[in-house]
């Protein structure tokens, strides 16, 4: 007893050790749970300190807890002053000291860092879908304890592994070269213990005895006086480690073992220490498996066709599709996004990624014969002529289905609404969505009284709060059936989006969702969270592969400030909302968050914006380097030649309308059209229209070139920072200035387009990406096409995420086509996609092109076939199929394109969207249905034959090592480590 009279606990030391390089300035420190470590603070975690062995650096540190402790923790990288650097990717790790330890022991803690890419088979996909590791965590969970107590002579090693992708029934052994672990024969290794979450541990008793005590060593200690050797010094005694070398080993349901890939694990204990540690648990991270790579098909709901829906895909069609998929080999379906886009009222609305509401789903992909089992008669024939109308379109009719699904939709809600109001599910519904809900319904409501989306025109319902919203939603007003009914609608579209989302997983297939980059500035987002969006500007991408002269989404830009505040509140409800129906998804524009192509909201085109956030060139710099007339650099720079040059004898006429000669032959646009915007309108509206009826596109585009014909853009917020244009050397402005200038200019283009910036975008990345991946445990892929600056790939890998290889569209430099043989396994490879033509009209498109893919890829100086033969498609196909990528996924359009069957629709018309048209209708729908698509053995056959061939996985494949393969592996366990 202590002298206050209370029990003193038992006390041990927890001893970490961790092998990490770092670089000057940073360190490494253990954050966790508990107060010893800091309570997730980390400025107050465990600080490590480094000692150098052999080629390893390894972290160390020491902390007192009592023998019942217990604690999450993990790893971070800090700089001097404790800032956060970089931290572990996965879960948290869990410490459960061994059972039995004593007063005064030392447990030490051998871990590895857990990179991101060990940590994606964690993720819902693979562990609730594809290896569905619930079967795992219906087994009986083992103690792991030591039956007896430890005599001085004796030291516990703790093997620890996560297993996430072992199939039901098997176990772990550890096998290795000492006797204790089986001198590699599986049979003979020590079993571990399932203890959960995808864990097994195992506890190894070794004796001090067994092993030679000591042997003499010199130690060299060379003393010099003056350049002279003065001493040598000493011979002493040490104990000899105890060294083993292991790996662990999968024993099937069958007994068949299978033995991890990769170099032998070592275990190396030091005897000599006088503070030897009893107990060392190495906590190894995962098993080593054959890298994992599977196969998928993508295709937007709305390009679905089945004998069911009507005029479009629909929730329920992915029923089918995962049907097919499955016979085809493919573990995954990948969609485009899938949100209410109703922002105005026509077919505009059909872009999917400028969304309403980022929250509700679209009434498009209601199924109306699933709202009720009592339908009446009359309106199922409404229904049945409905379907017979819109389904003989090759294409969507985006307006008509939607009307005719929401008309339908009310008549229905007239008749049931009071049942389904009043029943328990739809309350729950509403209970758990309420805080989008309900906005989202009064916003549908206000944009139908006042016939627009632009809530600035709502009068005093412009500016949003709670006590209006519940106002609006109350039950006692006039409009009280209408807000219902666009709850009705989102639980409908809810239960039939997760039935099929079940229906998949079942299968054991991964639907893969779509997180757009944006919103529409119009929509219910920037209504309710005004705050979180610079409504002053607009988004979109600079020149690249998909246009020429960059992209103008129209969306406004993010304000990550505000967003931060709350640890980015709105991301991580939009995250949570995904994961309801998808257990992966693709984040759209990645780049956007490293930084984002901003432009004024006065812009129509993409060509004239800077990155935000980015370092701007600022007045001094500028100065500083001899340019000081930052007039001439901003203002356009337009004289009469160039007039004269860009539109004829017709250069007076434009000259008279849109510009002012402020200097002799020198001219500046009028106030009413020194925008693009100003210029659309004018050119549209203006009394003098008629003089350009027939040339209104070429007029726009060359007052647009007149209007960009600038070297430098002034920041709108701060007149003494600037930013270059891009591509400005393509300018006449850039061209007539003295080389000085020129030299310059070219250098600090360089400098802030492609160096200055990277640090910067890195932090930027690293503040908001691991917020959403660690808000949801679903497979993130980012889309990471585009002018991709030098620090996106390095995060992204840093952090788990799976970038996107498009064959024509190489991130490599100096290359026209990708090679996917080279691709790195943490990547989708594809073909095509959905923002490019199909694989078929690429081919067809473009005589030179092909000729030269002939060559390079195809390796044939032979003239290649004019026509995109299912020979070739199997060609390019298998290319992807046997490529290193974790993830083969294939556009529908271009896995149909192997069967002649399929291909008698013009290529072009396949093409989903076209990124150089803003206005795009995005309405290419499949021609053949999916019930005459899983009736086709033939394609299902050929396209599981790829997969298979290429030693993808597959729904249903077995798991290597058992059966056959099985006796081949043992043979390589007996003879020694593999």
């Amino acid at each position: 007893m202590s002298s206050g009279g209370k029990k003193s606990l038992n006390t041990v030391t927890l001893l970490f050790k961790l092998p990490y390089y770092t670089h000057w300035g940073q360190s490494l420190v253990i954050a966790g749970s508990e107060p010893a470590l800091g309570s997730w603070n980390v400025k107050q975690g465990l600080a490590l300190s480094p000692v150098h062995q052999g080629s390893e650096l390894v972290w160390s540190g020491r902390v007192s807890v009592a023998a019942t402790f217990t604690s999450e923790y993990s790893y971070y990288v800090v700089d001097d002053n404790k800032n956060v650097l970089r931290f572990e990717s996965g879960e948290k790790r869990k410490l459960v000291l061994p059972e039995g330890i004593q007063e005064g022991d030392v447990v030490e803690i051998r871990d590895w860092w857990q990179d991101a890419s060990e940590a994606l088979f964690l993720r819902s996909a693979f562990k609730n879908v594809i290896f569905n590791t619930t079967e795992n965590d219906k087994r009986e969970l083992q103690s792991v304890s030591i039956n007896k107590s430890l005599d001085p002579e004796e030291i516990v090693v703790q093997f620890v592994i996560s297993c996430p992708r072992l199939e039901s029934g098997s176990s772990v052994v550890v096998t290795g070269s000492n006797p204790q672990l089986g001198r590699w024969r599986a049979q003979d290794g020590l079993k571990l213990s399932y203890v959960g979450d995808s864990f097994w541990k195992g506890n190894c008793v070794l004796r001090k005895s067994e092993f030679p005590i000591k042997y003499p060593c010199i130690d060299f200690s060379l003393n010099f006086y003056w350049g002279h050797l003065v001493s040598i010094k000493r011979l002493r005694m040490i104990a000899l480690n105890i060294y083993s070398t292991y790996k662990y080993s999968q024993i099937s349901q069958a007994g068949n073992p299978s033995l991890e890939l990769g170099p032998n694990r070592e275990v190396d204990i030091d005897l000599s220490s006088p503070k030897q540690s009893r107990y060392i648990v190495l906590s190894d991270g995962a098993l080593r498996d054959a890298p994992w790579r599977g196969a998928g098909v993508a295709v937007p709901v709305f390009s679905i066709r089945s004998d069911e829906d009507i005029g479009v895909g629909e929730f329920l069609d992915l029923k089918l599709l995962v049907d097919w998929a499955v016979n085809s080999g493919f573990h995954l379906v990948q969609l485009l996004p899938i949100n209410d886009t109703s922002v105005h009222g026509m077919w505009w609305d059909s872009y999917p990624y400028s969304s309403l509401s980022v929250f509700a789903l679209h009434p498009l992909y209601l199924r109306v014969q699933a709202l009720s089992d009592a339908i009446p008669a009359d309106i199922k024939e409404e229904i049945q002529r409905a379907k017979k109308q819109l389904d003989k379109r090759l294409d969507v009719d985006y307006e008509a289905t939607l009307s005719t699904k929401l008309s339908i939709a009310r008549k229905m809600f007239n008749l049931e609404k009071d049942k389904v109001l009043n029943s328990s599910s739809f309350k729950q519904f509403l209970s758990e969505n309420e805080e989008w809900l309900k906005p989202y319904a009064a916003f549908c409501f206000l944009r139908d009284f006042f016939e627009t989306s632009d809530h600035s025109q709502w009068g005093r319902f412009s500016q949003f709060s709670k006590e209006k919203l519940e106002k609006l939603i109350s039950e006692g007003t006039l409009h009280y059936d209408v807000i219902c009914f666009h709850y009705y609608v989102q639980y409908h579209l809810y239960m039939q989006l997760s039935d099929a989302a079940a229906y998949a997983r079942k299968k054991k297939v991964i639907l893969k969702g779509d997180l757009p980059i944006g919103v529409d500035r119009n929509s219910v987002d920037t209504w309710v969270y005004p705050t979180l969006f610079r409504m002053n500007t607009a988004t979109g991408a600079p020149p690249d592969y998909f246009d020429k002269n960059g992209q103008n989404w129209g969306f406004p830009t993010y304000n990550w400030e505000e967003m931060s505040k709350d640890n980015y509140g709105w991301w991580r409800a939009r995250l949570t909302q995904l994961a309801k129906y998808f257990t992966a998804y693709r984040i759209d524009h990645i780049l956007g968050f490293f930084r984002i192509w901003e432009l004024p909201d006065h812009a129509a085109t993409g060509l004239v914006g800077k990155f935000r956030p980015s370092i701007p060139l600022s007045q001094e710099e500028l100065l500083s380097e001899g340019l000081w007339d930052f007039d001439r650099m901003c203002r356009p720079y337009i004289r009469q030649e160039i007039l004269e040059e860009k539109f004829g004898s017709f250069w007076t006429v434009i000259a008279a309308n849109f510009l002012n000669e402020y200097q002799k032959q020198r001219y500046e646009f009028k106030e009413e059209c020194n925008t693009e915007k100003k210029i659309i309108a004018k050119i549209k509206t203006s009394p003098e229209k008629s003089l350009w009826l027939e040339k209104e596109d070429s007029i726009r585009r060359g007052l647009f070139d007149l209007l960009q014909n600038i070297v430098l853009i002034r920041d709108p917020e701060d007149s003494t920072k600037y930013y270059p244009r891009f591509n400005l050397e393509d300018t006449s402005s850039f061209r007539d200035l003295d080389e000085h200038s020129k030299n310059v200019l070219r250098r600090l283009y360089y400098d802030y387009y492609f160096a200055r910036q990277e640090n910067l975008w890195r932090e930027n990345a690293l503040k908001t990406l691991p917020v959403l991946l660690n808000c949801s445990d679903m497979l993130a892929c980012g889309e990471d096409l585009g002018l991709i600056p030098a620090c996106v790939h390095p995060v992204m890998q840093e952090l788990g995420l799976i970038g996107l290889r498009i064959q024509r569209m190489p991130s490599e430099p100096n290359l026209e086509f990708g090679i996917p043989s080279q691709y790195s396994y943490m990547t989708v490879c594809a073909p095509s996609c959905h923002d490019c033509s199909t694989l078929r009209a690429w081919w067809e498109e473009d005589e030179g092109r092909r000729s030269r893919f002939y060559k390079t890829v195809v390796g044939s100086d032979e003239e290649p076939p004019s026509r995109c033969t299912p020979e070739v498609v199997h060609f390019i196909v298998q290319q992807h199929f046997d490529a290193p990528s974790m993830w083969a996924i294939f556009p529908l359009q271009d896995l149909l394109a192997l069967k002649d069957k399929y291909t008698t629709r013009p290529a072009a018309e396949e093409t989903i969207n076209d990124p150089t048209n803003p206005k795009h209708y995005w309405r290419f729908r499949v021609h053949v249905t999916l019930e005459s698509l899983l009736d086709d053995k033939d394609i299902q056959a050929t396209i599981k034959d790829l997969v298979t061939s290429s030693g993808r996985s597959f729904p249903g494949k077995k798991v290597e090592g058992a059966d056959e393969s099985g006796e081949k592996l043992s043979k390589v366990q007996l003879n020694g480590k593999s």
